[in-house]
């Protein structure tokens, strides 16, 4: 079948498209953020428009809401560190500043308060689930808080 031909709005709009992949080994894994079309709050500029931070802060806010979505009601998101020992955090909040400049917050696994900036250039994380504080209080779900906050138009 011959593939049909896109009128220049719709080339330089798909131009403009992110494109994201993923492949599991079980076909049954959980669907992932590659997976699903972008939130309407993400697509109202192309990545073109946005700094790197921006991109990169949107991106992340949709990986924290899917691994969100597959714990457990015992468990949060936390998130390790690599390179050196510094451990992990348990993720309160995520911001950037552009141009190129990404924050985490929240605490660490004896509660103090911990923050960490990181240059997009060097953006690594690794998600990971951490118990609960408190075992009788509702899981801190701060994906759905930051897609909010995208939709809002505050990321």
């Amino acid at each position: 079948m011959k593939d049909p031909i896109a009128t220049s709005a719709e080339a330089m709009e798909n131009a403009a498209m992110p494109i994201a992949r993923v492949a599991h080994c079980d076909p049954d894994a959980p669907e992932t953020c590659e997976q699903r079309p972008l939130p309407e709050a993400i697509t109202k500029k192309s990545p073109e428009q946005k700094s790197p931070a921006e991109w990169a802060y949107e991106r992340i806010i949709l990986y924290i809401q899917n691994f969100e979505e597959q714990l457990d009601s015992d468990h949060e998101v936390g998130m390790g560190f690599a390179g050196g020992d510094v451990g992990s955090m348990r993720i309160q909040g995520v911001g950037f500043f552009a141009p190129d400049l990404i924050t985490f917050y929240g605490a660490d696994e004896a509660g103090a308060k911990t923050q960490m900036v990181q240059h997009v250039s060097q953006l690594n994380v690794m998600l990971k689930s951490a118990r609960k504080l408190q075992e009788d209080a509702e899981p801190n779900r701060i994906g759905f808080n930051l897609a909010a906050s995208l939709d809002e138009g505050a990321g």
